[in-house]
C-alpha cells in the first residue's frame, strides 16, 4: 500500500480530517493529540487506556534557549481516545538516548523508569510510560504502538513469524514477547537498524509499531497495516469447519438472555465481592455469544488472553458458569451451591497460579475471584472496583475473542505462558501505577437507586452519592425533570456513573422492570432511597376518596413495593444494604388540613420501622430521615400544597419560607442539601450498626423530638 494515499479500508475507520489538521499549523504536538484521539476512537486498533503514540519535534530550551529535540510521548496511565496534550510527558530526546550509556542489563530493568525523571522537558506533564523506550529509541519522528485485534491476531497464532513475514512480504519485521522495558526498546532498534526497510515490527503475542516522518503519514501506515493483518486473515483462513467449531448447546432469545441476566447477576455480584465491593456490566455482543455458544469454547477459555493489556484487565482467564442458560435463579438454595462450588474452584486455582509463580519480593495475591464470567446462552458479565473498569475488562475480553477468532482461523491460538503472564500481572511497576491511582469514595463500588431523583430532594441526595463515588440509578415518573437529571448527572459525572429510569412506584410492573435494569446496568443495588413523593393539604371535609388513595398509594404502597424488589436483590448479593426512606416531620407533628399526608407519613415511618426488625437478620439496615420544609425545586411545594400550608397558617404563600425558618429551634432554611447530608451520615461508613433509627432534618421542632 501506498502510505501517501488514504485508500479504501474495510477493516478499520479512516478518520483523518485534512482542514483539522491543516488549522494546527504544523505543530507537532497539536497534531500527535489528534492522531492519537482518532486512533482511540477505533476499538479494533487499541481499547481504553491500551497503546501509547509519540512524535519528536524541536522545542526552546528554557534553560538556553536553544532549540533542542523534545520527546513527546502518551504519558502513564492515560489513554489515547480522551488524551489531551496534559496527557503527554515529554523528555529531553539526547538525555533520554543516553540511558543506554548506563543501562546495567535485563535484571535491573526497572531501576530505569526512575531515570526516565532526569530527561523531563515539560515538568508538569505525565510521568513517562515503561514503554517510553519503545518511542525513544526508534529514530522515526512519528511512532504508533497499538493492540489491533487483527495484528494480535497474528502475533498469537502458534506459526506467528512466519505468518507475519508472509502477509507483509518482508514489510514487518517480527520481535518475540518479552516484557516492554528498555531492553525491549534496544532489541527493537537494533532490528530495525538491521532491517531499514521495513514499515513496522510486530511484537509477539502482544502488538504493533508502526511509524512515519509526518503524523498523516504514521497514522496512515498504521491503518494500512492493520488492514493488511485483516485481509489476510480472511484470505488465507485455513480453516474448512466453522469459527469457534460451529454451535453448540442452546441459543436464547434477546428478551429471554436479558431476563436470565438481571435475574442473576446480583448472585454475581456477590460471589465475585469477598475481597471488595464489585460493579458489574453485561454484555450479549453477537461475538461474545458467538464464542460462548461454541464448540471451542472448552477448550479456548481456560487458555486465556495472550495480550497483557488484556489480562491485566480481565485476570488470565475467565470463569465459565456450567448453569443451564434457563436455570431459575430465584431458587435460592440450590443456585448458591452451583455457584459455591464454581467459584470456590476458580479461586483454588488462582491461588495455585500464584504461589506456583511468585518470587522472592512479588506483591501480596490480589483478590482472586474472577474479573470476566462466561455464561452459555446468555452473555458475558464484567466485575470491577467501578462501572468503567467492568465496561473496559468487558471491551477487553471482547478484543481477546477478536483475536482468538483471527488466529484459530490462519493458525492456531497460543497464550502467554502462566509466568510470563504472573510476571506482567504482578509487576513491580504496575504495582505502583495502582498505588498512585486516586483514593476511592466512601460509597465507591456501591450502587443506590433513588425513587423521585428527577429534582429537589431526590436529586440532591443523587448528586451527593455520586460525588461519594456511588452508581446511581436517577428514576423518576416525570419525563421532563428525568431528562434534565439525566443530562446533568452524564455531564457532570460520566456515562458510566448513572442511568436514568422511568419509574411509577405504584405499579409493581414498573417497580420490577426498574430494578432488573438496574441490575443489568450495575450488578445489583444496595442503597434504597425511597423519595418518592406528593402531598395534599386540604380540610378534612374537602378530601376526597382519590386524594387519600393517591397518596397512600405513591408513600406507602410505593414504599413498599421498591423495598420488596430491593431486598430481593440484596439477599441475592448476600452483603447486606441500606434502605433510607424520606419521610417528615408530619409523620411525627399533628397540625391541620393534614389529615391523609400526615397519616401517610406516619404509615411510612412505622413501615420503616417494621422492615428494620425485619430485615436486620439479613445485615440490610433501614433508617428514616424526616425533613420538614425543603421548598427548594420541589414538586410538594408548588400549586395547591403551598396554598393549602399557607392558609392553614394564615400567610401568604410568600412568606411560607421566612415561616418556616422562624419557628425552628435554629432558626435555620432546610435545603435539599442538608437532607442529602443525613443520608450519607447513615451509608458513609460510620453508622454501619444502626437501624431503625429516625434522623430529623427540620431545623429543631420540639413537638418531632422522637424521644
Amino acid at each position: 500500500m501506498d502510505i501517501k494515499s488514504s485508500g479504501k479500508f474495510k477493516h478499520v475507520n479512516f478518520l483523518w480530517d485534512q482542514q483539522k489538521a491543516d488549522a494546527m499549523h504544523g505543530n507537532e504536538v497539536d497534531l500527535l493529540v489528534y492522531r492519537s484521539n482518532l486512533l482511540g476512537a477505533d476499538l479494533r486498533l487499541t481499547n481504553y487506556g491500551g497503546g501509547n503514540t509519540s512524535c519528536k519535534a524541536k522545542e526552546k530550551d528554557p534553560l538556553t534557549g536553544n532549540e533542542t529535540a523534545v520527546l513527546w510521548v502518551k504519558g502513564s496511565g492515560g489513554d489515547l481516545g480522551t488524551m489531551t496534550r496534559q496527557g503527554l510527558a515529554s523528555l529531553y530526546l539526547d538525555r533520554f538516548q543516553g540511558l543506554k550509556n548506563i543501562y546495567r542489563g535485563l535484571e535491573y530493568e526497572d531501576e530505569m523508569v526512575e531515570l526516565y525523571n532526569h530527561c523531563l522537558f515539560d515538568l508538569h506533564g505525565k510521568p513517562p510510560s515503561i514503554d517510553t523506550p519503545l518511542h525513544g529509541l526508534l529514530p522515526f519522528r512519528h511512532i504508533d504502538h497499538l493492540h489491533p485485534d487483527a495484528v494480535i491476531s497474528i502475533a498469537a497464532a502458534r506459526d506467528g513469524e512466519g505468518l507475519t513475514r508472509k502477509l507483509s512480504e518482508g514489510k514487518l519485521g517480527w520481535v518475540k514477547w518479552q516484557r516492554p522495558g528498555f531492553d525491549l526498546g534496544l532489541k527493537i532498534q537494533d532490528y530495525q537498524q538491521q532491517h531499514p526497510g521495513i514499515r513496522g515490527i510486530v511484537l509477539g503475542s502482544h502488538g504493533l509499531f508502526t511509524w512515519g516522518e509526518s503524523s498523516r503519514d504514521c497514522y496512515l501506515n498504521t491503518l494500512q497495516v492493520v488492514e493488511m493483518c485483516a485481509d489476510f486473515q480472511i484470505s488465507h483462513s485455513t480453516k474448512s469447519r466453522p469459527v469457534f467449531g460451529g454451535i453448540k448447546g442452546t441459543e436464547v432469545t434477546g428478551k429471554d438472555r436479558q431476563k436470565q441476566a438481571s435475574a442473576i447477576i446480583p448472585w454475581l455480584r456477590g460471589y465475585c465481592s469477598t475481597g471488595t465491593r464489585k460493579i458489574g456490566h453485561f454484555s450479549d455482543d453477537d461475538r461474545v455469544l458467538e464464542f460462548i455458544n461454541s464448540a471451542d469454547l472448552d477448550r479456548l477459555a481456560p487458555l486465556g488472553t495472550s495480550c497483557p493489556d488484556h489480562f491485566l484487565r480481565t485476570k488470565i482467564s475467565p470463569l465459565v458458569l456450567r448453569l443451564p442458560p434457563d436455570q431459575d435463579p430465584g431458587q435460592g438454595e440450590t443456585i448458591r451451591g452451583i455457584l459455591n462450588e464454581q467459584f470456590e474452584d476458580y479461586r483454588r486455582k488462582y491461588i495455585q497460579y500464584y504461589h506456583a509463580c511468585k518470587h522472592p519480593g512479588s506483591p501480596p495475591m490480589r483478590d482472586p475471584d474472577p474479573v470476566v464470567l462466561l455464561y452459555p446462552g446468555i452473555g458475558m458479565f464484567t466485575f470491577a472496583s467501578s462501572k468503567l473498569g467492568a465496561r473496559i475488562a468487558s471491551e477487553f475480553y471482547i478484543n481477546a475473542i477478536n483475536v482468538m477468532k483471527g488466529a484459530e482461523a490462519v493458525s492456531e491460538y497460543t497464550a502467554l505462558p502462566e509466568q510470563e503472564a504472573f510476571d506482567i500481572e504482578y509487576w513491580l511497576l504496575e504495582e505502583a501505577k495502582l498505588r498512585r491511582m486516586p483514593a476511592a469514595g466512601r460509597l465507591s463500588g456501591r450502587v443506590a437507586l433513588i425513587t423521585g431523583s428527577g429534582g429537589g430532594i431526590g436529586r440532591a441526595i443523587a448528586r451527593k452519592m455520586a460525588e461519594e463515588g456511588a452508581c446511581i440509578v436517577i428514576s423518576d415518573i416525570d419525563p421532563q425533570r428525568l431528562a434534565a437529571a439525566e443530562k446533568e448527572f452524564r455531564g457532570r459525572y460520566g456515562h458510566d456513573a448513572c442511568i436514568a429510569l422511568p419509574l411509577d412506584v405504584t405499579q409493581a410492573g414498573s417497580v420490577e422492570k426498574a430494578f432488573d435494569a438496574a441490575a443489568l446496568a450495575f450488578g445489583g443495588v444496595d442503597i434504597l432511597v425511597n423519595c418518592a413523593g406528593l402531598s395534599v393539604s386540604k380540610p378534612l371535609e374537602d378530601h376526597t376518596e382519590q386524594d387519600w388513595d393517591m397518596l397512600y398509594d405513591i408513600l406507602v404502597k410505593g414504599q413498599f413495593l421498591i423495598t420488596r424488589a430491593g431486598l430481593k436483590i440484596m439477599r441475592k448479593q448476600d452483603f447486606g444494604g441500606d434502605i433510607i426512606n424520606i419521610v417528615s416531620k408530619n409523620a411525627l407533628v399533628s397540625g391541620p388540613d393534614n389529615a391523609a399526608y400526615g397519616s401517610a407519613k406516619a404509615a411510612q415511618l412505622h413501615l420503616s420501622r417494621l422492615n428494620a426488625a425485619e430485615l436486620g437478620k439479613d445485615r440490610i439496615r433501614v433508617n428514616v430521615v424526616n425533613p420538614d420544609a425543603v421548598i427548594t425545586d420541589s414538586h410538594i411545594w408548588t400549586g395547591a400544597w403551598a396554598e393549602g400550608r399557607a392558609r392553614a397558617y394564615g400567610i401568604s404563600v410568600a412568606e411560607l419560607p421566612a415561616f418556616y425558618a422562624k419557628r425552628t429551634l435554629l432558626g435555620e432554611t432546610i435545603n435539599p442539601e442538608d437532607i442529602a447530608n443525613a443520608c450519607l451520615v447513615f451509608i458513609g461508613g460510620l453508622l454501619n450498626k444502626s437501624t431503625g433509627n429516625v434522623l430529623n432534618v427540620d431545623g429543631g421542632l420540639a413537638a418531632a423530638f422522637v424521644r
